[in-house]
């Protein structure tokens, strides 16, 4: 049997096993679909022939609705950086409600957690929260275009800087309508060319020190380091989207890197599991949002300053992914990649994890990958195998090959996790000799 006729056979038979397996979670989809689009309010989460619905999770662990029990390496796309039901969040939480839920007021579990913020993150002098990683995206780009008078923003292809800034190889309709120029990842001319040529009428280049939705393909230093003197002779503002890349390391990805950009924005993890975003940079950027001036700029949010989000991420970034822990994170994830590609070498199989500590990503291929066309989409079929190889092991995953590793991972959960990896390299052993003679 060919390739293009064995993974097909071979995914149908997964697909076949796990519609079996999962007859509550389609049933909960069936009715939830009674009064959502599909069901699902959260596209991300949906894949055919349909998603998991879980259950509860403690710990690493989830269970979904028809009792199968997971070891979580998703972790809720980088958020869930705490695991589940964490005492010390919990605690936290459950401290900030019984003062009151909703203050109507300044509170002073904002200003500590700015503070937390602002000595973590050496580029970050003033800051300001939202709700969401997306709204802290919108208002950095808004504030870039008020500080610089300017319209056009340089963006990448396969970013992803939230639900309507999505710039993958299809673009998406619910994009905010921003005069948006399109670069490639990691190309260090062709980007240079692009601010050249925009000039004065450049306000900002957004990127990811690392495209997170994108593929966890990590920017090349010269790729960055250029954007940061580019972006300094234009005088236009370098945005680093570090909603996922500041958990690599103790001050985020652009420490590591010794660039800095002007404004940086956060989400996901820094709420302790809960909903939040922050945005921060250059105290001069920001204080066009200083309210004492006449002239400021507006940005409310009835819960961008909420008790829960504020009281959990304090306790979080102080109490458990302290800069010693983050550190120790992203080590344990740069040697749990390194061992996974040296499994894929060892089998010859046409498979590769990329990434930066704790965040990686699978790719059906052997070639280097910079940017997301150096990936091919025909290869989701190898992916799809392995993300239904590693449920029926009782691993989570995301099915476009996402690993995220979280706190409560143990080394036995590791040891679990490289097992299953090792068995579906083994088993599709014929898939990798027919690609090797192709």
């Amino acid at each position: 049997m060919k390739d293009d006729e064995l993974i097909p056979s071979l995914l149908a038979k997964s697909v076949s096993r796990f519609s079996e397996n999962h007859p509550e979670s389609r049933k909960q989809l069936s009715a939830a679909a009674t009064f959502m689009p599909g069901g699902n309010t959260r596209s991300v989460l949906y894949y055919d022939p349909f998603p998991i619905v879980m259950a509860r999770g403690e710990g690493c662990r989830l269970w979904d609705l028809d009792g199968h029990e997971y070891i979580d390496f998703l972790g809720e796309f980088t958020a869930g950086i705490y695991g589940h039901t964490h005492p010390v969040i919990r605690e936290a939480i459950m401290a900030a409600v019984d003062n009151g839920l909703n203050l109507t007021a300044h509170n002073v579990l904002e200003a500590r957690l700015a503070a937390i913020l602002c000595g973590r993150f050496p580029s970050i002098e003033l800051v300001r929260f939202t709700n969401s990683g997306t709204e802290a995206n919108v208002l950095a780009l808004s504030l870039a275009k008020a500080f610089t008078r300017r319209q056009k923003i340089l963006v990448f292809e396969g970013a992803y800087h939230g639900a309507v800034l999505s710039f993958g190889k299809k673009g998406a309709e619910t994009n905010v309508p921003h005069d948006f120029v399109v670069g490639r990842y990691n190309d260090v001319d062709g980007t240079s060319k692009l601010i050249r040529e925009c000039g004065g009428e450049l306000a900002a280049v957004i990127a990811e020190p690392m495209l997170g939705a994108g593929g966890c393909i990590p920017g090349t230093s010269e790729f960055l380091g250029m954007i940061r003197e580019r972006t300094r002779e234009a005088g236009a503002i370098l945005i680093f989207d570090e909603v996922m890349t500041s958990r690599l390391g103790p001050h985020g990805r652009q420490e590591q890197l010794g660039i800095r950009a002007d404004l940086t924005t956060l989400g996901k993890y820094i709420g302790g599991g809960s909903s939040i975003g922050a945005f921060g940079g250059r105290a001069e950027i920001m204080a066009l949002f200083d309210p004492r001036q006449p002239t400021a700029l507006y940005h409310a949010g009835t819960f961008n300053n909420n008790v829960i989000s504020m009281a959990a991420g304090a306790a979080g970034l102080t109490r458990l992914y302290t800069e010693a822990e983050a550190e120790s994170l992203t080590q344990r994830g740069e040697l749990l990649r390194c061992r996974l590609n040296d499994l894929c070498a060892e089998h010859g199989a046409s498979l590769q994890f990329t990434g930066v500590g704790s965040l990686m990503n699978a790719h059906a291929t052997t070639l280097p990958v910079l940017r997301p066309v150096d990936t091919d989409e025909r290869e989701q079929g190898i992916k799809s195998l392995l993300f239904f190889h590693l449920l029926e092991k009782g691993i989570y995953t995301a099915r476009r090959g996402f690993i995220s590793l979280s706190l409560p991972l143990g080394d036995g959960e590791i040891e679990v996790f490289v097992e299953a990896i090792k068995e579906f390299l083994g088993q599709h052993a014929k898939l990798w000799r027919q690609k090797r003679s192709a």
